[in-house]
């Protein structure tokens, strides 16, 4: 059987399409670590929040520089201390995080964003800091200092980040081949409210894509130009899980149907629509072109070369000492492990060689799964 990156070498397009979830991206992190040490490099990356942070520190540096730089983010992000020693065992692992959370939320982040002195409750409308908890001004040196724009502006690789316009509710792409993205394209994407204030871009101001939809995937296979495409798609919430037992796990629970539902949604939905369409040529196909119509010609013609998308679906696995805090506890504890746990699953997943081969032309597209297809 080939090598795997001789099997990626065979599709024209390889995405990594990353999930918001906060503190939890740490896990496409070492995915990407994974996929870096395999020899696999993507063209074409989109994310929403702190997936666009993810995503946009890869895009935006040369590879030999990328894991450093996300190394630095989220050691930076996670490097206040929490407890000086944590006793073994979920409950003290369970207090420690849940310590961790409310840190996060009275003091904030270091280079990532600080509580307003004012609270907005007691703030004039229209005041600076009238419409949020916190101020995100250190991300946006964070991420200057940790991206290379002129690498991210060079098409050497595409970089999409989603975000909605607070005026009129509709959700926009921020695409580096259709425009030169800054850090508050970045910034916009991952201003989740009420916590984070609004990104004022081209005079409309955007919040978190993740409130209208938490995974870019729909965008990446809607373009009129996508080819043969292997998709990484990386998400931070899981369907699956237990049954709730007390109140802390329905809150959690509730988070992650919630942000993961539309993910799963959408790849289903996508891959009905592209294996219905391939159905439709093959029918066409067996009519006499006599009985054709120009729309049917039409369509034959836009179908003479149909993209074959493969889709790999890593989803993180929630730690039974994690509660519905998980997306906001960014102890450096937290943060190493679920680091491992991407770097882990990938390397569990890319060792099914069979899942990155091409689909069969009358399949159209695939989606795989480590944690569904291979529960071992």
């Amino acid at each position: 059987m080939p090598g795997i990156a001789e099997l990626v070498a065979a599709y024209q397009s390889v995405g990594l399409v990353f999930q918001g979830g906060g503190a939890l991206g740490a896990y496409q992190a070492g995915m990407y670590q994974a996929l870096d040490e395999a020899g696999i490099e993507a063209n074409w990356l989109s994310g929403v929040s702190i997936g666009a942070i993810n995503a946009a520190i890869i895009a935006g540096n040369r590879r030999g520089d990328r894991l450093d730089r996300l190394r630095n983010f989220w050691e930076t992000i996670s490097s206040r201390k929490i407890w000086s020693y944590t006793p073994d065992g979920d409950l003290f692992r369970k207090l420690r995080n849940q310590t961790s959370s409310w840190m996060t939320m009275a003091a904030g982040l270091p280079g990532f964003f600080s509580p307003h002195r004012i609270n907005p409750w007691f703030q004039l409308a229209g005041a600076t800091g009238a419409t949020s908890f916190y101020d995100t001004s250190e991300l946006e040196n964070t991420l200057n200092r940790l991206i290379d724009w002129k690498v991210l502006s060079d098409r050497s690789h595409r970089l999409s980040v989603g975000a909605v316009n607070v005026r009129t509710g509709n959700y926009r792409y921020f695409d580096s081949h259709l425009e030169v993205l800054g850090s508050r394209h970045i910034m916009a994407s991952g201003a989740l409210p009420p916590a984070f204030p609004a990104i004022l871009i081209e005079n409309e101001y955007y919040w978190d894509g993740g409130i209208v939809s938490n995974t870019p995937l729909q965008y990446l296979l809607e373009q009129d130009d996508v080819h043969d495409t292997l998709v990484f798609q990386v998400d931070l919430f899981s369907a699956r899980g237990i049954l709730p037992r007390d109140m802390a796990d329905v809150l959690a629970r509730h988070k992650d149907i919630m942000y993961s539902s539309r993910t799963r949604n959408n790849t289903d939905t996508f891959r009905r629509m592209h294996n219905m369409r391939l159905r439709l040529h093959r029918a066409l196909m067996r009519v006499p072109p006599e009985n054709l119509t120009d729309e049917d010609r039409q369509f034959l013609a836009k179908m003479e070369d149909v993209p074959q998308i493969n889709i790999v679906h890593l989803i993180y696995q929630q730690k039974i000492y994690e509660s519905d805090a998980k997306d906001y506890e960014f102890s450096g504890t937290s943060m190493r492990e679920h680091w491992d746990s991407g770097y882990q699953d990938t390397r569990k997943t890319l060792k099914h060689r069979q899942w990155f081969e091409k689909p069969p032309e009358w399949i159209g597209m695939n989606v795989h799964d480590v944690h569904r297809d291979d529960p071992n």
